[in-house]
């Protein structure tokens, strides 16, 4: 039997024969929760002649600035040989539960200048500016570079270098409400509905409609008068609510690059036969009295996808028609595909590169 390449295919099976159920908080997020970023311009000093430094006045510049703070004047011509310093953008991200004085923040550092490599640079004490313009500084970035990637040596992170100077606080009631945004996955119609659904049976008894899917993304619910002031809890509770899922969309994901086939849902294949360039799948089949020394084979090269002869056939049963005739990943993908295109695949297609 002719032998090929392991197959380096990773298909994902999503199939659910009943409906299963999560907490909001898992599919959804508070309105206003969000990560922000800080920025700011710095100079790494320190470095073995691998600096900016020369006619790229954009680095000496700063750096006579600096030391004119410092009480040690000098002019950019006096300069133009420093090769140990480097100008670089700085961006800090803040989680999206918010940030507080005194927190400290990983700092990810990018040369834009001339330097060779930032490897055993210091970052200088750097402002850095809110995530609007005009938000002025809320925060303060310093310490030694580490460069994660040798390969890419412009390009490095401060470990907690970012040390916060200002709160950055999420806010996510207003007016007396708050608005859950369901994540990409999970944005639906169906979920919203089910969504609201679930927080007025619980959270209403009188019957009174506090939450309302305003679209298949967003979910508004209003705060109950007695608990607006200290909301804490009853937000929590909201989140902790199980909510019945559907089954999900029937999709099939291809990446050529990686090699990789995702089919979530419950696909369905019309009936269909699938011959592979000519393979022979050889099996072994000892009858009940039979030895080892003379058992029964057979051989196929083709495989029919409608075992139950009931006019259809699951994801399972091409699964295990790939199997049998170990298909190589870069053919599965074109099987799949031409299943599709004949219309027998009944499932949404998405190709990434």
């Amino acid at each position: 039997m002719r032998k090929l390449p392991p197959i380096l295919v990773l298909i994902v099976l999503a199939l659910a024969s009943s409906a299963q159920a999560v907490k909001i908080a898992d599919i959804t997020r508070l309105s206003g929760q969000r990560t922000n970023v800080l920025t700011g311009l710095g100079l790494v000093y320190g470095l073995k002649g691998t600096g900016d430094g020369g006619d790229f006045t954009a680095a000496i510049q700063p750096l006579a600035a600096m030391l004119g703070k410092f009480s040690d004047p000098v002019s950019v011509q006096q300069l133009t040989k420093v090769q140990n310093v480097a100008v670089v953008n700085l961006t800090a991200t803040i989680p999206n539960t918010g940030a507080r004085q005194g927190d400290h923040i990983d700092v990810r550092i990018a040369s834009i200048g001339d330097a060779s490599t930032l490897k055993g640079g210091r970052l200088f004490v750097c402002p850095m500016m809110g995530p609007l313009a005009g938000s002025g500084i809320f925060a303060l970035a310093e310490g030694p570079i580490d460069l994660e990637d040798p390969s890419n040596p412009n390009v490095g992170v401060v470990h907690g270098g970012a040390v916060m100077e200002e709160n950055l606080v999420v806010s996510s009631v207003e007016n007396g409400r708050f608005s859950l945004i369901l994540e990409a996955p999970s944005a639906n119609w169906t979920t919203a509905s089910a969504i609201s659904k679930v927080i007025n049976d619980a959270e209403s008894p009188n019957g009174e409609v506090i939450a309302v899917a305003v679209d298949a993304k967003e979910v508004v619910v209003v705060i109950p008068q007695a608990e607006r002031e200290r909301p804490d809890s009853f937000i929590s509770r909201v989140q902790q609510l199980p909510v019945r899922m559907v089954p999900s969309e029937a999709r099939v994901r291809i990446n050529k690059s990686t090699g990789t086939l995702i089919v979530t849902g419950d696909v369905e294949i019309s009936p269909v036969v699938i011959s592979h360039k000519g393979l022979t799948i050889q099996t072994t089949t000892p009858p009940p009295v039979a030895s080892a020394r003379n058992p029964l084979v057979a051989t196929k090269d083709t495989v029919a996808i409608d075992t139950a002869n009931q006019g259809g056939a699951r994801l399972q049963d091409l699964v295990a028609a790939l199997e049998q005739l170990k298909v190589p990943v870069e053919d599965r993908i074109t099987i799949v595909k031409e299943l599709y295109n004949t219309g027998k695949l009944h499932a949404k297609l998405i190709e990434e590169n």
